[in-house]
């Protein structure tokens, strides 16, 4: 996962990766809570150590990665303008349902290397104009889909070569048999 490193087009969205295809785009709000941030003494940082980042954007899930770009806001500064998550490195989510407020969606995320993040970042989804539990359906098959393909290539590149038996390997027939038994 890495924060701000994701290449836009000229109308924000982003700029696929090979073989990458989107699935479905959400209008949503985001807050990005990063454990011991390097700015202590920044206002956005809590007393427990973490900061806290919040915009507005939209979500592109595609079928390798969960991408969030904010809306282009002129020259107010914002707190994070993108943020890219393999969906492999999705470790947790959970959907919550308070008694009060929306419903918002919790990821648990491994960040990439040199990405800008530490380890325990959190992710906090709010939808702005739908419902999200059809988002988080969507969302958990992908990831899902994902995991599979990446074991299965995985797997196909640690098989082990074919043996095979015969004369090549410098013993015959008879010698493989265990002592005592005749052929």
């Amino acid at each position: 996962m890495a924060l701000n490193w994701v290449m836009l087009d000229a109308i924000r969205n982003p700029v696929p990766i090979q073989d990458e295809t989107t699935i479905t785009t959400v209008d949503a709000e985001c807050t990005l809570i990063v454990p011991n941030a390097s700015s202590a003494s920044s206002p956005t940082s809590g007393a427990s150590g973490h900061s806290k980042m919040k915009e507005s954007g939209t979500i592109h899930l595609t079928d390798k990665r969960l991408i969030f770009t904010t809306r282009s806001s002129g020259s107010a500064k914002l707190s994070f303008e993108s943020l890219t998550i393999p969906l492999e490195s999705i470790l947790s989510s959970k959907f919550e349902q308070p008694f009060f407020g929306s419903n918002y969606l919790v990821l648990g995320i491994r960040p990439s290397v040199g990405g800008g993040l530490t380890h325990g970042t959190v992710l906090e989804i709010r939808s702005l104009n739908t419902g999200l539990f059809s988002f988080v359906g969507v969302l958990e098959k992908t990831r899902e889909r994902a995991i599979y393909m990446k074991r299965r290539s995985l797997d196909d590149e640690e098989n082990l070569p074919a043996y095979s038996s015969g004369a090549a390997g410098g013993s015959s027939h008879l010698d493989d048999m265990p002592p005592g038994y005749d052929s």
